[in-house]
């Protein structure tokens, strides 16, 4: 069984591999080329691939009969993997939940106190030497403690960030998922989404990628939140119409935004870069080393499972 993993990992990932399997590590942190995932289907019989290398429809039509049988997909999100074609095809995916649910709920709260309390634009402020001095009404932003918070998807990660909201700091939940969830802390369902963004101080989106939810965050969504709300994307950049938000900032329909992940990343817009008012992360949900290992043991642990004809233990 030959396995190539898409991305170098941690140490420890990167030893148990070549200790277990007869692996090659591709060493360009870039997403795969089109050619080279053509290439790893026909060469390899596992691969693991990760965000960024887009397994389409296309590829997999144009792969015909793959060597590879199983995409270990390094990260719950799979919607950058044509899982309905890659099952035509012969080919298993697998995916690695939660490894990821506490840190990315983290993020979320990094991103929320961030912004809501405007920490990165004191601290350009404090590193430009432009800073003048404690007075009553420096860089007045808003306070969290007490507040409605209003989470979009309550699976894993939506109840992870629900949870720290609601015992860490006394806001009051809403949430907008498919169906209530019986949850060991109070929370209000809202299922009609424009309605729970009329309705809280921070709206927080924590659903999956996927054409689902594609600008499921659009215009419309933007116009019905209050003028002092803040929007906090840790889910998938496409999540939110990107277009559609830098507008809503602009015209101060909304207050501020923590961001990250974008529609089109790595690249940025220049827009979004020159507002105060929005923190921007560069997709660091799950950056720690003990969960990006977390993350690569449970990707290699459905290796393992696969070569020794055991069933998987995260089939998507």
């Amino acid at each position: 069984m030959k396995l190539l993993i898409a991305r170098p990992m941690t140490p420890v990932v990167e030893a148990r591999a070549r200790a277990e399997f007869d692996v090659e590590i591709r060493e360009n942190t870039l997403p795969m080329s089109q050619q080279e995932m053509l290439s790893a289907l026909a060469e390899f019989d596992v691969v693991v691939p990760t965000l960024g290398d887009q397994f389409s429809a296309q590829i997999f039509a144009d792969a015909g009969s793959p060597q590879c049988k199983l995409l270990a997909n390094f990260g719950v999100g799979y919607n950058h993997i044509d899982v309905q074609s890659a099952r035509a095809a012969g080919v298993e995916v697998t995916n690695t939940p939660g490894a990821v649910t506490d840190a990315t709920a983290d993020i979320a709260m990094t991103l929320l106190l961030t912004t809501a309390r405007r920490a990165g634009e004191g601290e350009r402020l404090v590193r430009a030497g432009q800073w003048q001095g404690w007075h009553p009404t420096q860089m007045l932003g808003h306070h969290v403690t007490g507040k409605r918070v209003g989470i979009v998807g309550m699976g894993r990660i939506g109840q992870a960030i629900a949870r720290r909201c609601h015992f860490g700091f006394g806001m009051q939940v809403a949430y907008q998922s498919r169906s209530a969830k019986d949850l060991d802390f109070a929370a209000e369902f809202t299922p009609d989404l424009h309605k729970l963004a009329a309705s809280v101080d921070f709206l927080v989106l924590a659903v999956p990628g996927g054409a689902e939810t594609r600008h499921l965050i659009n215009a419309q969504t933007l116009e019905a939140m209050n003028l002092s709300a803040i929007l906090i994307n840790i889910a998938r950049g496409e999540v939110v119409d990107e277009a559609a938000l830098i507008s809503a900032l602009e015209n101060r329909q909304i207050a501020g935004a923590g961001l990250d992940v974008y529609e089109f990343e790595p690249k940025m817009p220049q827009a979004l870069c020159e507002m105060e008012n929005v923190t921007l992360l560069p997709h660091l949900g799950t950056a720690t080393e003990e969960v990006r290992s977390n993350m690569g043991h449970m990707a290699l642990d459905n290796v393992a499972a696969f070569v020794a004809g055991r069933a998987l233990p995260n089939p998507v």
